[in-house]
């Protein structure tokens, strides 16, 4: 291979040249480096004193690193006014840019600094889904893939899987995320359950007081409410009444909790709560079930072939298969 380099007044970039002379990569046409991250941070402050404090530097250094830029760029960053500076209109669109790019360097360089060990991988789903369906299974997991650290992310919110903010998710929802690469795990359908103790025939029975509910994603596209299955059940007046009283909790698993306790009915997942239903803690005592999508498996794209996260897919994708459910004991 051949190698050669640029700077002629910009960032040093090697090219890589095939056996041919041809290029394998174009350089990067780009400004030096410094006076970008000078008029980044004097963007930032609206301010060339306080950018040079920052980056301790003189504010006449952060002055003539922007000139050399604008010199560059053949236009304005910046409207010098008395005591103070303002962005132009082509100042601000540089600096929204190059703060996103900043943004993303800094977080590159922050997780490169903590390597991630190539046997760890961190898995996030619901509080729900972890603590009903997951961790039943965590002996056969520890048995099937020993040398794994398999770290449970909890939390109701989508998290960051290209950023890698986590290694692997489970989501409920249709699937054909950008930037992820997913897979159909399970159906899931929702429909009315309740302690043993509670005494209901029919939806008739059913009174506001009685109604537990919980907070849906605003993304999910067939949440499993009340309104919802009021309305397929043919009671109008009871969907309006399914918007008050009763009880309504910020995640799903505080909603489990109070069923468990009798504190009323709930529309739960026949998934999640297989166990307690096949155990009698809980009963389903009439219908309809609500459709509310399938839970997939998601990665980042290009990571799908890591063997650490490639073998944890594999392990979560039999359990569903197989639909086996063990006890946190083994």
């Amino acid at each position: 291979m051949l190698f050669g380099a640029i700077s002629a007044g910009q960032t040093k970039i090697s090219v890589r040249m095939s056996e041919s002379g041809a290029s394998v990569r174009q350089p990067r046409r780009l400004p030096p480096l410094v006076a970008l991250r000078a008029f980044e941070a004097a963007a930032a402050h609206g301010s060339f004193r306080d950018a040079a404090q920052e980056l301790s530097v003189t504010p006449t250094a952060i002055s003539h690193q922007v000139r050399a830029l604008e010199e560059a760029l053949g236009y304005p960053l910046f409207m010098r006014l008395t005591r103070r500076v303002a962005l132009t209109s082509e100042g601000k669109r540089l600096a929204a840019a190059l703060q996103d790019g900043f943004d993303l360097i800094e977080d590159a360089v922050r997780r490169a600094r903590t390597p991630h060990p190539a046997n760890t991988v961190t898995l996030t789903a619901t509080t729900a889904f972890i603590a009903r369906w997951l961790l039943p299974r965590v002996a056969a997991f520890r048995e099937a893939c020993p040398d794994i650290d398999l770290r449970l992310h909890a939390t109701e919110q989508v998290v960051d899987l290209v950023r890698g903010d986590a290694d692997i998710a489970v989501r409920a929802g249709s699937g054909d995320w950008p930037g992820l690469v997913d897979m159909p795990l399970l159906a899931d359908r929702y429909a009315p359950m309740c302690s043993p103790r509670l005494k209901l025939r029919r939806p008739e029975d059913l009174k506001p007081e009685m109604l537990i509910g919980f907070d849906w994603q605003p993304h999910a596209r067939s949440p499993g409410t009340w309104p919802r299955w009021f309305r397929k059940v043919g009671l109008p007046r009871m969907a309006l009444a399914g918007r008050r009283g009763g009880l309504v909790f910020s995640d799903e698993s505080h909603a489990i909790a109070a069923t468990l306790a009798g504190h009323g009915v709930a529309l739960l997942s026949l998934t999640l709560m297989e166990a307690e239903l096949r155990d009698g803690l809980l009963r389903q005592p009439f219908g309809p079930e609500l459709d509310t999508g399938r839970f997939h498996l998601a990665v980042a794209r290009g990571r799908e072939s890591e063997p650490a996260l490639r073998r944890v897919w594999e392990w979560i994708a039999d359990q569903a298969r197989n639909g086996s459910r063990t006890s946190l004991g083994g």
